[in-house]
């Protein structure tokens, strides 16, 4: 299932990782653990935050990919459900039979 990753970093927990190194390696083995089609990087609401879209082939990958985020960043993480338009008009022709 296409899924999009939202992690957002406290600002003081971000300065320090980011100053001993822990933030780029943390986001970098994320990243070659979930093979993102896409990813983003922005500050939201005051905080680093990153976006990426993925394929989540096993619900037991949100451990794996959580809780690396959590020990070591103290992020705010999120799974969303997400579709592209393909997916989207294939939706809407099944409800519409």
């Amino acid at each position: 299932m296409r899924m999009m990753l939202r992690i957002t970093v406290p600002a003081e927990k971000g300065s320090q990782a980011f100053k001993d190194g822990s933030l780029g390696k943390t986001i970098e083995a994320v990243m070659n653990k979930i093979k993102p089609e896409a990813a983003y990087f922005a500050p939201m609401d005051g905080k680093r935050c990153a976006l990426m879209f993925f394929d989540l082939t096993d619900p037991s990958q949100l451990v794996e990919i959580g809780e690396p985020l959590f020990d070591r960043l103290n992020a705010d993480v999120e799974f969303i459900p997400v579709m592209t338009g393909e997916d989207l008009r294939k939706g809407f022709a099944s409800v519409s039979k």
